[in-house]
């Protein structure tokens, strides 16, 4: 059952409601798949762009064995699913990528173990099960950050710790964690990799991400580096993806740090944030890549065909910028159709693209996007 391929015509089940599954279920009915959308909530970005929706929690065997059987093959939108879940899905229709990966994914202490065990370069990190730990944390040193091992992202659970005294201020932490030596990073950078069922690896091009407040911010598409640089980003995120047997897509993210080395931050098994830009910049975008894998298509090479600029939206501010890129030449929206644009909430994308080669300094980047 986990080798067959899934011809267009076939249902493809996506667990999660959420904007990546929206963008997901876009390109699969491109390619003529029919989408359905396991998801708490009736309605929500996916299910408004979907054939049909299973409203049920991601641990309701009743609501797990309905969804399944309106499937032929499945996948997930994001991480804070439940892996137990998935694997009763398995029980009955091949998942991909398969749970497993989730699993390694959903906790940090697991996937630093883990990239560690193939050889993947991390930041000095140490697992802190409980207050005691917290003396010991002298042994990778600092300045260092704690973060929750499952349910972080977007900045969500990180307590920074400056030095040694400050250890003494920490209180009620949501143990357990895991401690990072904060790294001297020249810049983020992240890759798209995608795998088939018959272990073809595909990566898009490296890129460089910025963050504001804990949040994405811009994707730059090709990352500002040397190109050996952006090559060895690539062979990492290759290697882990066969390592683990993915067949999907997956984000990995690095740091670029000031020694000239590459460090992985953390891995995200599903369609990833900073691959946005590939919506516009290249043929097969990061979501047709993903779909084609699930389903056990041939993948196409990740080529991209002009330099982008990938800005999210982020709230009630940014939403009022819309009107000004709609008039905008050269500017690609992307919204999300999210009801209520809250503080801090990702509302939707603009891709700006530029000729190849052509990516814009530092000063234009500031006034890029219209105010």
């Amino acid at each position: 059952m986990t080798q067959q391929v899934f011809l267009p015509g076939c249902t493809i089940g996506i667990v999660g409601g959420g904007q990546l599954g929206r963008m997901s279920a876009m390109a699969a009915a491109r390619l003529g798949y029919r989408v359905h959308i396991l998801n708490p909530a009736e309605t929500g970005p996916a299910s408004e762009v979907s054939a049909s929706v299973t409203v049920g929690a991601y641990d309701d065997p009743e609501a797990l064995r309905d969804f399944a059987s309106r499937c032929d093959v499945v996948t997930f939108e994001f991480e804070n699913i439940s892996a137990e879940g998935l694997a009763l899905l398995a029980e009955h229709r091949p998942v991909r990528p398969a749970g497993s990966i989730l699993s390694i994914s959903q906790d940090r202490i697991v996937e630093k173990t883990r990239l560690s065990k193939i050889g993947i370069r991390l930041a000095p990190w140490m697992a802190v099960s409980g207050p005691d730990d917290l003396t010991r944390l002298t042994e990778i040193g600092f300045p260092l950050i704690l973060k929750t091992t499952r349910f972080g992202y977007d900045g969500k659970g990180q307590f920074r710790v400056a030095d040694e005294a400050a250890l003494a201020g920490l209180q009620d932490l949501p143990y357990p964690l895991v401690a990072e030596r904060m790294v001297d990073f020249e810049r983020e950078l992240s890759v798209m990799v995608v795998r088939g069922m018959d272990g073809t690896v595909r990566c898009f091009d490296t890129v460089e991400n910025r963050h504001r407040d804990g949040i994405l911010d811009i994707t730059l598409a090709p990352a500002p580096v040397m190109p050996d640089l952006a090559v060895e980003a690539q062979q990492i995120a290759s290697k882990i993806a066969t390592e683990l047997g993915l067949v999907g897509i997956m984000g990995v993210e690095m740091f670029h740090a000031a020694d000239g080395s590459l460090l992985v931050n953390e891995i995200a098994p599903r369609p990833h944030n900073s691959g946005h830009w590939t919506m516009d910049a290249c043929l097969i975008d990061q979501f047709e890549m993903h779909i084609r894998a699930v389903a056990g298509l041939p993948l196409p090479h990740a080529r991209r065909h002009s330099d982008a600029v990938m800005h999210n939206l982020i709230g009630p501010q940014d939403m009022e910028r819309v009107p000004a890129i709609l008039a905008a030449d050269g500017m690609a929206l992307h919204l999300y159709g999210k009801n209520e644009a809250r503080p801090g909430r990702k509302m939707g994308h603009v891709n700006t693209l530029f000729p190849r080669g052509a990516l814009p300094g530092e000063l234009a980047l500031e006034s890029l996007l219209p105010a």
